[in-house]
C-alpha cells in the first residue's frame, strides 16, 4: 500500500468516527430507543467502505461491490427493524452517506470525501437550529423560494441564447439570467425584512426595504407619516436609508455585470452615499421607533408576472439605450438615462452595463448617475408632496443633500 492509499483509508475511518461520535453524543446510539449505531459502528463502516474504494481501483472490484452491498444491506435491515416503533431514519441515512463518502476517500478523492463528512456532521449537530428555521418558514416564503428555483432551474436552461432581432439586442437566456439576478437581490432583502420582524426599528426597516425598492419604501413611509402622532422623523430617516442602500445595490449590480463600470461609479456616487449614511447615523442616535408591518412586507418580489414585466421592461430599455448610443452618442445617452431612471433603475443599470464598451466606461457612469439623480428627485418630490411634518424636513435634508452631491460630482 502506498501513502495515498493509507491516507484514503484513514480519512474514511475518521470520517465515519466523526459521524458516529455525533450520533452517540446526541443519544441516538444508546438507551431503549437506540438507533443504528454509535462511534464504533460508524468507524467500522467508514473503514469498510474505504477498503472497498481502494479495492475498486484494482482487479478486486467485485469484492468491493460485495462489501458495499453487504454494508448497505445491514443498514436497510436495521431500519426495517427499527421502523416498527420509530420511523426516524437519520442514523441509517447518515450510514449510507458514510459508505459513499468513505468509498470516495478510499478511491483517492480525499477533498470531496472530507467535505461530505464535514457537511454531514454539521447537519447532524445543527438539528435544533434547522428545525427552528423550518418552523419560521411560512407559506409565502416557501412559495417564493420554489418559484425562484423553478425560474432558475427550469425556465433559464430552456431559453435560447441568441442573439436575435435588430442590433442583436435580444438574448433571451442572458436577459432572463439578469431578471433572476435583480429579482434575487430583491428577494434577499424581502427575506431579511421578514426575518427582522415587525419589532425592528423604523430606520432598519427602511434600510432593508431599500434592497427591495427604495421608491416603494419612500412612498410607504410618506403615507405612514400623515396620521397625527406618527414617528415622522424616524420615517424620514428610514426613507433616506432606503435611498442610500439603493446606491449600494446599483454598485453591487455593476460589480457583477461590468466591473470597470463598478470601479468608476463610486467616484460619482460615493459622496452621495456618504451624505445618506451620515444622515442615517445621526438620526439613529437620536431616535429608535419600532416599525409596524406593512402590506409590502407580505408581498413577495418573486412573482411570475412581475418577472415577465421586468424582462419586458429590461428589453425595451436595452433597445433604447443601444439605439441612442449608436445614433446620438453619449450626450443624448445622459438625457435618455435620466428619463429611464424615473421608471426603473435596475433596467437602466443592466442596459448600460451590458452595452458599454471598454472605452466608454466614464460616459456610461455619468449616464447611470444621471438616472440615479432623476430617481432621487422623484423620491424627494414624493416625500414632499405625500409626507407631513418632520418627515418632509428629514427627507428634504437627506435626499436633497444626496441629490446635491450627485449634481456636484457630475459637474466636476
Amino acid at each position: 500500500m502506498d501513502p495515498d492509499a493509507i491516507s484514503g483509508l484513514l480519512v474514511a475511518a475518521l470520517g465515519g468516527a466523526a459521524v458516529g461520535l455525533e450520533r452517540q453524543w446526541s443519544g441516538h446510539a444508546t438507551g431503549p430507543h437506540a438507533r443504528f449505531g454509535g462511534i464504533r459502528t460508524f468507524t467500522l463502516l467508514g473503514a469498510l467502505a474505504g477498503l472497498a474504494g481502494w479495492l475498486s481501483l484494482g482487479p478486486l472490484r467485485p469484492a468491493a461491490i460485495v462489501l458495499l452491498a453487504a454494508a448497505a444491506a445491514l443498514v436497510l435491515v436495521s431500519y426495517a427493524a427499527a421502523s416498527r416503533t420509530d420511523i426516524d431514519a437519520t442514523s441509517e441515512a447518515a450510514a449510507l452517506v458514510v459508505l459513499g463518502a468513505a468509498t470516495l476517500a478510499g478511491a483517492g478523492y480525499l477533498a470531496p470525501a472530507s467535505a461530505i463528512f464535514a457537511a454531514m456532521v454539521l447537519l447532524l449537530v445543527e438539528k435544533t437550529r434547522l428545525h427552528a428555521l423550518v418552523a419560521r418558514i411560512d407559506d409565502a416564503a416557501l412559495r417564493a423560494s420554489v418559484r425562484f428555483a423553478a425560474m432558475a432551474c427550469i425556465v433559464l436552461p430552456l431559453l435560447p441564447s441568441g442573439p436575435y432581432g435588430p442590433l442583436d439586442a435580444i438574448r433571451p437566456r442572458e436577459l432572463w439570467a439578469m431578471v433572476l439576478f435583480f429579482s434575487g437581490l430583491s428577494f434577499l432583502g424581502w427575506l431579511a425584512r421578514r426575518a427582522a420582524g415587525p419589532g425592528q426599528g423604523t430606520i432598519v426597516s427602511g434600510l432593508l426595504g431599500g434592497v427591495v425598492s427604495s421608491t416603494s419604501v419612500t412612498l410607504q413611509f410618506a403615507r405612514d407619516s400623515r396620521p397625527a402622532g406618527a414617528p415622522r422623523f424616524a420615517l424620514g430617516a428610514g426613507a433616506v436609508g432606503a435611498c442610500t442602500v439603493m446606491l449600494a445595490r446599483v454598485t453591487l449590480a455593476c460589480v457583477v455585470l461590468n466591473p470597470p463600470l463598478a470601479r468608476t461609479l463610486p467616484f460619482y456616487a460615493g459622496p452621495a452615499f456618504l451624505v445618506g449614511a451620515i444622515v442615517v447615523l445621526l438620526a439613529w442616535k437620536r431616535t429608535w421607533v419600532p416599525a409596524a408591518a406593512t402590506e409590502e412586507e407580505g408581498t413577495s418580489p418573486l412573482q411570475l408576472r412581475s418577472a415577465l414585466q421586468m424582462a419586458g421592461l429590461f428589453q425595451l430599455v436595452l433597445f433604447a439605450i443601444v439605439a441612442v448610443q449608436l445614433r446620438f452618442g453619449s450626450t443624448a445617452l445622459v438625457a435618455t438615462s435620466a428619463f429611464v431612471g424615473l421608471t426603473d433603475l435596475d433596467a437602466l443599470t443592466l442596459s448600460l452595463a451590458r452595452s458599454t464598451p471598454a472605452g466608454e466606461v466614464a460616459a456610461a457612469a455619468v449616464a447611470l448617475v444621471a438616472g440615479i439623480l432623476s430617481n432621487t428627485f422623484l423620491k424627494l418630490t414624493t416625500a414632499l408632496v405625500v409626507g407631513r411634518g418632520a418627515f418632509r424636513a428629514m427627507a428634504a435634508a437627506g435626499l436633497g443633500g444626496m441629490a446635491a452631491a450627485l449634481v456636484a460630482m457630475l459637474l466636476l
